[in-house]
């Protein structure tokens, strides 16, 4: 693992991956070796760099256990700032609420008609996409009025409709990353379509695979993997197929170091859409509860994605995803420095860490408030924390009226 350190804290044994600044600022002519000689290490320390990459998996690693936490959050915090602090010019839309009805009905038919298409593919019948073209339509005009609505709906799944249900996530998480992006209107509905389709390969996963509780064998892992191909060729055999569907279908599980598969693409050879893809796959997947696991919250979900982007996902797609779906995203649970506890109902349209919250609780009185609406871009309020809802005993789904 790479980890950019202090000059002071290098030791012997460390694989030196990159030295920070200019070559002409140091002696080494070599850019990466391992740190053996102690006349090297006090160059190093004596030359006036500041900082070095090290990589762990070749060379000793910090011994500092609370350093390497500390450093882990300012990275993280650093990412998800960044992000903040570089949000577009805001688009007029609608509230959450104005929304919520029409966003409803149309994951209700979102649901019913991948529902029916999905088992029509693990009976072998071709799909009929035309049928479904209209629907990613609506998908993208409820994004395009507010996103929140739907994306906070998708969010409302469970183990037995998971896999049809995250296709419909995936799809409005595409359409909204897409817009975010300022990609072109008119590929809206193919990049829809591709968070649609992206997971039909899992039609020809055995269920007792797709569905076991418990941890899978390396040869079951084998054959979940395989889905992605499978997926591509059913798509292969439907007529009206677009090509970013084709592509997102069989490379949402690369990673931009070349560490995925099934094809172990990496960088530049990985489109834009299939690096879409692969964030909002993985946030789908880890904010829904599963057969084997409980769901994250979504603040906790993309706090970890941070920390895993190096490598995994692309810098610039990952900064606009959480630029779409908020540092505090809605639904999430928040300390404020008041100490009172209020729930996001809102992303802020100027400020990625000021969005509207519903304060609901004292946590010094350990009571519930009348309920107040609260826009922290306009308050002196600010908010000090996450908070999970379990620890509480809350049900955010009755104070957010998602």
């Amino acid at each position: 693992m790479l980890k950019k350190i202090k000059v002071a804290d290098i030791k012997l044994g460390m694989y030196l991956q990159e030295i920070c600044g200019s070559w002409m600022d140091h002696p080494f002519w070599k850019k990466s070796f391992k740190l053996t000689d102690a006349k090297d290490l006090k160059t190093l320390s004596e030359c006036g760099i500041q900082e070095v990459w090290i990589d762990t998996d070749k060379g000793l690693d910090t011994e500092s256990e609370a350093l390497l936490e500390d450093e882990a959050r300012t990275k993280v915090d650093d990412t998800l700032h960044q992000a903040a602090l570089s949000i577009t010019k805001p688009v007029a839309r609608i509230s959450v609420q104005a929304e919520l009805e029409q966003a409803r009905k149309t994951h209700t038919k979102a649901k019913e008609a991948v529902t029916t298409m999905f088992r029509e593919a693990r009976m072998g019948k071709a799909l009929q996409l035309a049928e479904v073209g209209s629907l990613v339509d609506e998908i993208s005009a409820s994004i395009t009025r507010n996103p929140e609505a739907f994306l906070s709906i998708s969010r409302l799944k469970n183990k037995d409709n998971y896999t049809y249900l995250h296709s419909v996530a995936v799809c409005a998480l595409m359409i909204a990353l897409g817009k975010q992006l300022n990609l072109e209107q008119k590929l809206m509905k193919d990049i829809g379509m591709a968070g649609l389709l992206h997971d039909v390969g899992k039609m020809a996963i055995p269920d007792e695979i797709l569905n076991k509780p418990g941890k899978l064998s390396d040869d079951e892992f084998t054959i979940i993997k395989g889905h992605s191909l499978k997926g591509w060729e059913i798509l292969k055999g439907s007529e009206g197929v677009c090509q970013i569907a084709l592509d997102v279908c069989l490379h949402h599980h690369e990673r931009i170091d070349g560490k995925g598969y099934p094809d172990k693409l990496s960088g530049d050879n990985l489109t834009i859409f299939a690096r879409m893809g692969a964030v909002c796959d993985v946030y789908d997947a880890v904010t829904s509860n599963r057969c084997y696991k409980l769901g994250w919250e979504p603040a906790e979900a993309i706090r970890k994605m941070a920390e895993w982007q190096e490598g995994h996902f692309d810098h610039d797609v990952f900064h606009a995803f959480v630029k779409t779906i908020g540092i505090y995203p809605s639904g999430t649970l928040v300390k404020l420095k008041s100490t009172r506890l209020a729930v996001v109902i809102e992303q802020s349209e100027s400020n990625l860490l000021t969005p509207l919250v519903k304060v609901f609780f004292s946590t010094i009185e350990n009571a519930p408030l009348q309920p107040e609406l609260l826009d922290l871009a306009q308050s002196a309020d600010s908010i000090s924390n996450i908070e999970d809802p379990k620890k509480w005993g809350f049900d955010l789904k009755k104070l957010t009226g998602i």
